[in-house]
């Protein structure tokens, strides 16, 4: 179920504007106004919702049911870029120069 308000969230968050988000989910922004100002459950058409999260989904926006462990509801979040920079080689140990020196006060073992 997505509400109202995280389609404004990930609105936002993908930094578009209605005109823009309508636009890309060939919907009316009045329409959109209206999904937005839902409270609760996203008012609207099927097939409209699905335009409008299937447009936020592929500027990058990833919304949360709010059912995972930890506190908190409904939300979204921005997915990570493909083609980022992590290290995901888990075969190999990185030592940073900052951490090599042992900061630790005398007697502090260790």
């Amino acid at each position: 179920m997505i509400i109202g308000k995280q389609l404004a969230a990930a609105r936002a968050l993908a930094d578009l504007t209605q005109a823009e988000l309508a636009a890309a989910a060939n919907i009316s922004v009045p329409t959109l106004k209206r999904m937005e100002a839902s409270d609760g459950a996203v008012e609207g058409m099927k097939n409209n919702v699905a335009a409008v999260v299937g447009a936020l989904e592929a500027a990058g926006v990833r919304f949360l049911d709010g059912n995972y462990s930890g506190a908190g509801g409904p939300g979204v979040r921005l997915a990570s870029p493909v083609g980022a920079l992590i290290d995901v080689d888990e075969r190999q140990t990185v030592q940073y120069e900052e951490h090599l020196t042992n900061d630790a006060p005398p007697g502090a073992g260790g």
